[in-house]
């Protein structure tokens, strides 16, 4: 199976404009009375012509009485009905984007854009930081996963999806946002300025710790961050040393084939690396090691780090070593985003975000439910934050040195 665009948004396109033409065809028989709306009327799942009247019976509405009628167009009313639509299946990662948030999710995955620098999610009903990115205005503003996102400069957040909030912060560098945080252990929000920047989305560094330790620090699932890994693998293999800590704090993800590969490096061939479960839709996708297995009969010993940040692809790859016993888990529990999404084209400028599956770890336990528990709780208080102490990596560091 052909995995190269798989995101953990899982981003592959390709499916018709079903949607679009179902909304022309029905406004062209309602308004002008052609017979046939080019769809399958047979299909169940379409609304029928009693039940689509309320909709066609809101358009003149509003068209009859709204202020803003005159400044509405039929394809600022057919998106929004889109967008109405996706929201209706009850998923925050569902989202019709209209030609410029498309526009701007393609300019996400490419790895680069003009914001603040901040990974954001839906987590208990609330918007929530996901992570910041290393050195990102966020980042230096003094953003931390898990802050709650309750204001966007004036408008609440309570009723916004993650694309919408995400269309808000965002804005042209050197441009201010003012965002108000529920910081953790706070009950007093707080109000941050932040001033946009070009961010450019890090991926890898290395470092090495005293004991014959190497440290891989991987802050995001590139597209070449795959390549990335296996040249800090050569490093860490030729320097001679046995201990290895891969960081994956505030990692928020990306492809699924760089976490997949990298698994891969310590995992025999046929072992589970993931499945990606579809419920009833279809039969599942098992991800099996592709047997690199570089390590196999070395003395290894791996430590990966991991928080409330961690999510997506980072929880894959964690998860898969962690229940193959290839390393322990050390730091706080992961974030839980275990969906997948697939970006489908639905017309040249317009695209469609749907949640299509669920990660599952090679033990079966889904990601979306409770993330993954460290087998070594450690927390970073406020006060080793502020000390520059990193309680975390010592406890890495004393493990792998015993």
């Amino acid at each position: 199976m052909n995995t190269k665009n798989k995101y953990i948004l899982y981003a592959s396109i390709g499916l018709p404009a079903i949607i679009i033409g179902f909304f022309v065809g029905v406004y062209a028989n309602e308004k002008y009375g052609v017979s046939s709306m080019g769809t399958d009327l047979n299909n169940t799942s379409l609304a029928t012509s009693d039940q689509f009247s309320a909709f066609w019976e809101a358009w003149k509405t509003l068209d009859n009485k709204s202020v803003y009628a005159a400044s509405t167009t039929p394809q600022d009313k057919v998106y929004g009905a889109i967008k109405g639509l996706a929201s209706s299946y009850g998923d925050p990662y569902t989202v019709f984007f209209p030609p410029d948030e498309s526009k701007m999710f393609q300019e996400d995955i490419s790895g680069n854009f003009e914001g603040v620098g901040m990974e954001i999610g839906i987590k208990d009903h609330q918007l929530v930081v996901v992570t910041p990115l290393k050195n990102s205005p966020a980042y230096k503003a003094g953003v931390k996963a898990g802050d709650i996102i309750l204001k966007i400069d004036n408008k609440e957040t309570s009723d916004l999806a993650v694309d919408q909030a995400v269309k808000l912060i965002r804005g042209k560098a050197n441009t201010v946002v003012k965002i108000t945080f529920l910081k953790k252990d706070s009950s007093k929000p707080i109000e941050i300025s932040i001033t946009r920047a070009i961010i450019d989305i890090p991926t890898l560094e290395t470092d090495t710790k005293p004991g014959g330790i190497f440290v891989i620090r991987l802050f995001s699932f590139s597209n070449n961050s795959a390549n990335l890994f296996r040249n800090a693998l050569r490093q860490f293999v030729m320097s001679g040393d046995h201990k290895l800590i891969l960081d994956l704090r505030g990692n928020p993800g990306g492809y699924l084939d760089a976490a997949w590969d990298m698994a891969s490096w310590f995992l025999p061939s046929g072992n589970v690396v993931v499945t990606e479960d579809f419920g009833k839709n279809q039969s599942p996708n098992i991800f099996r090691s592709k047997g690199y297995d570089v390590f196999s009969g070395t003395n290894l010993h791996m430590i990966i780090l991991a928080d409330d940040g961690s999510a997506s692809a980072s929880e894959i790859l964690a998860g898969a070593l962690q229940e193959h016993n290839i390393a322990k888990l050390v730091g706080t529990k992961t974030f839980g985003k275990g969906s997948v999404q697939e970006l489908v084209s639905i017309t040249p400028d317009t695209s469609l975000k749907v949640t299509i599956a669920r990660w599952l770890t090679p033990q079966g336990h889904n990601l979306s439910h409770d993330g993954l528990e460290p087998d070594y709780k450690v927390e970073i208080s406020d006060k080793d934050a502020e000390a520059k102490i990193d309680p975390q990596m010592e406890k890495a560091i004393q493990l792998l040195n015993q």
